[in-house]
């Protein structure tokens, strides 16, 4: 049996989840703005996915939410006074600005940072890079937070390094893992490590898209693989198409997943589709592993299928059993032509013999699928030791959460409740309560009144 296992820190929904439409690219963001909301829905779905993983018998980890609205960047942008009195001139002055800081988007922890596992790194370390997220204002407020979550869920420094993001420039923007897939025979074994960019910053040769923003550069990528440690032949850098990319394909993990030895791919998810699985697959066999890569024919399923059905953004799973699962949102199931594909892929008898759907429908809303709301981490058994145990979940643990949201979160959040100065009130005691509940200590940045 090996001695390392990955492990999913799923994001927990934030008191504050509402459909504010921010993310220009993302389809179903922009589709569904200023819809009400329903908090306490998106957290017990968030949650109940989180338990399926614990029941199958994988190790499941939890990512608190952040404080919203940020009242701190409220500050920075001009509006003073009391707490109250900031949201209120918000309301009244600037109502997209008091959204955008309301966003519950660090829900989706893919995109909280990159993780290179101890066994790909020179070191000898997990590495993490917190992602700037500077394509888009409502993210590039998380990284702050997310670094002090991180520290203090990895915190022994013989395990762990913990890098801040990168310079928070468009040369530079950097999405985390949604463009980072790991390659390897076994988690605990050497691997390859696929960094997805959407353009080069600083190279004009490269295509870019012309439509929605690329959010990742080349090199973004290049610099995070640089602090972690990776070597030359650990690495592949993939161009994604900019031509999905115009099509709603925001990140590599919307028209992409990987796992262990297997890649699930969309016919047109790369530039120079060939040249790619050659190189992984070349790099892989160096280590021992044997690329085994699903190519889904547009015929089969076109870019506008997978960007409905959320199909890529699946969690690909192996299960304890050596049964390979994937996870997908019910709206694959919704959809005739993708649920018929992937049920084929599963009588198949290749790599891939379980479906399960899950109903993820409050975050699909804003465009956010089982493996937006995932970070990855492949970890020792000495590593996952020194892991804080109050994030890892257990059944009494999801008692607890469950209770904790029933307790603090509303169930309906429309954007005029942005402006009630008690929603920030109750977040914070939401917070304040989660700490203890997850062992955190001071992360957040605001004190509880006496």
């Amino acid at each position: 049996m090996s001695s390392a296992c990955e492990v999913n820190f799923d994001g927990l929904v934030g008191p504050t989840h509402n459909y504010g439409g921010l993310s220009a690219g993302n389809v179903a963001s922009q589709c569904n703005s200023q819809l009400c909301s329903n908090p306490r829905q998106a957290a017990q779905q968030g949650l109940a996915k989180m338990k399926l993983l614990m029941d199958l018998g994988l190790p499941q980890g939890v990512i608190a939410p952040q404080e919203r609205p940020d009242l701190a960047s409220l500050r920075r942008l001009g509006f003073s006074g009391s707490d109250a009195q900031v949201i209120a001139q918000a309301a009244e002055q600037a109502m997209p600005l008091l959204v955008a800081c309301s966003s519950a988007s660090s829900m989706w922890t893919a995109n909280a940072a990159t993780v290179s596992p101890s066994a790909d790194t020179l070191d000898g370390r997990v590495h993490f890079t917190a992602a700037n997220l500077n394509c888009k204002f409502h993210r590039s407020i998380e990284h702050p937070t997310t670094s002090r979550l991180l520290a203090a869920m990895f915190a022994d420094p013989t395990y762990f390094a913990h890098h801040p993001a990168l310079p928070a420039e468009a040369q530079f923007g950097d999405e985390g893992a949604a463009n980072h897939s790991r390659f390897c025979r076994d988690y605990g074994a050497p691997g390859v490590e696929l960094f997805v960019y959407g353009r080069s910053a600083l190279d004009a040769r490269y295509s870019a898209p012309q439509r929605y923003p690329a959010r990742q550069t080349l090199e973004a990528s290049q610099a995070v693989a640089r602090l972690h440690g990776l070597s030359d032949d650990a690495l592949v850098f993939a161009q994604q198409s900019p031509l999905v990319i115009d099509q709603g394909v925001f990140h590599n993990d919307v028209i992409a997943v990987g796992n262990g030895e297997l890649l699930l791919y969309h016919q047109d998810a790369f530039v120079h589709s060939s040249k790619v699985l050659d190189e992984l697959r070349d790099k892989l066999a160096a280590r021992g592993g044997e690329l085994q890569a699903i190519c889904v024919p547009r015929e089969a399923i076109s870019v506008a299928d997978a960007v409905r059905s959320y199909l890529f953004n699946s969690q690909l799973l192996s299960l304890p059993d050596g049964d390979g699962l994937l996870l997908v949102p019910q709206e694959c199931q919704e959809q005739e032509k993708v649920w018929r594909y992937v049920q084929h892929l599963a009588d198949a008898g290749g790599p891939i013999n379980r479906v399960q759907a899950v109903d993820l429908k409050q975050s699909m809303q804003n465009g956010g699928g089982p493996a937006c709301l995932r970070l990855r981490v492949a970890l020792k058994s000495d590593e996952l030791a020194a892991v804080n145990p109050g994030v890892l979940l257990t059944p009494l643990l999801y008692q607890q959460l469950s209770a904790w949201v029933a307790k603090h979160y509303r169930d309906r959040l429309c954007e005029e409740d942005l402006a009630d100065p008690q929603l920030l009130i109750e977040c914070r005691t939401a917070l304040d309560e989660l700490t203890q509940i997850l062992k955190l200590g001071a992360v957040y940045p605001f004190q509880l009144a006496e």
